[in-house]
């Protein structure tokens, strides 16, 4: 049903068919088990030492789950909707400076200048992914899934799907855009020619791996002489969207471009830069001492 009926994605129903097996483990009757039954499982997560914000998200697949079987008649009724989540402050998104992402870039463009054989092919690629991930501030399971298409069919934008299926036009930088020609270009002069992927690889996904692209962007990030376990894809994401608003972005805009089905995602960024907020307000409010 999450596949079919709601377009989860692979990693969201990897994730939900770990969370109901561990679940399943310990009721011996998952069709008339009750709320008592879900208590004792999260209570023994929580003694695992599991965080409240992961124990919220099983219990998200389990209330999912039971909402399920009593939808098909296969329960008589729904024992996970006494259950409340566990409540927990919703972190802080890490953030990276402007600076540290032009030294980023500069270490990019760097191998390039020096990189030979496979090892400029790499340097290419980072250069590729990095132009792309901070000017779109895509997640990087949709930047790796890019295919050469999808980035070739609008001059000024790319067509994404993203979670539950659904699709957004992301607008491209020139910057980027070039990056992305460059790189191309390049790859059109390798023995493997033509490919179906932007970032294509011999792995059984015929592209690069979130995890791959994780793991070269921190070992840039060490070139780069900066702290590698504060930097990732996610991290560049944030410094997206927290860079566009802190410059003036509407809050709607920022919301489309990174695919946030509610907006209260994308609020979280205004908490990390109160001096911005504070510059709105008395630049736009009628009531503000600048305009008196």
């Amino acid at each position: 049903m999450m596949a079919a009926e709601r377009g989860a994605s692979a990693n969201t129903l990897a994730a939900y068919r770990r969370d109901l097996e561990a679940y399943a483990g310990g009721i011996a009757d998952l069709k008339s088990c009750g709320p008592d039954d879900i208590k004792a499982h999260l209570e023994e997560l929580e003694a695992g030492g599991m965080a409240r914000s992961s124990a919220a998200r099983k219990l998200s697949a389990i209330r999912q789950f039971h909402r399920f079987l009593h939808g098909d008649g296969l329960s008589g009724d729904n024992p996970a909707t006494a259950i409340e989540s566990p409540r927990a402050a919703r972190p802080l998104p890490k953030m990276i400076s402007e600076a540290e992402v032009s030294q980023l870039i500069a270490t990019a463009r760097a191998r390039i200048e020096t990189a030979e054989g496979k090892a400029l092919a790499k340097a290419w690629r980072m250069l590729c992914l990095l132009e792309l991930l901070y000017a779109t501030g895509l997640r990087v399971s949709e930047l790796v899934g890019l295919t050469v298409q999808a980035v070739n069919a609008e001059r000024d934008f790319i067509l994404v799907k993203g979670k539950g299926g659904r699709e957004r036009l992301v607008p491209v930088s020139a910057g980027a855009r070039k990056a992305v020609r460059d790189y191309l270009s390049f790859m059109a002069k390798q023995p493997r020619g033509a490919a179906k992927w932007l970032f294509p690889s011999s792995g059984a996904d015929g592209h690069l791996t979130r995890q791959h692209c994780a793991l070269e962007l921190k070992a840039l990030a060490r070139e780069a002489g900066l702290d590698a376990a504060k930097i990732s894809p996610h991290v560049l994401r944030h410094g997206f969207a927290s860079h566009l608003l802190e410059g003036g972005a509407d809050l709607r805009a920022v919301q489309q471009m990174l695919g946030h089905a509610d907006i209260s995602t994308t609020q979280i960024y205004t908490h990390v830069q109160p001096e911005r907020l504070r510059e709105v307000v008395e630049s736009h409010h009628p009531l503000s001492t600048k305009k008196s």
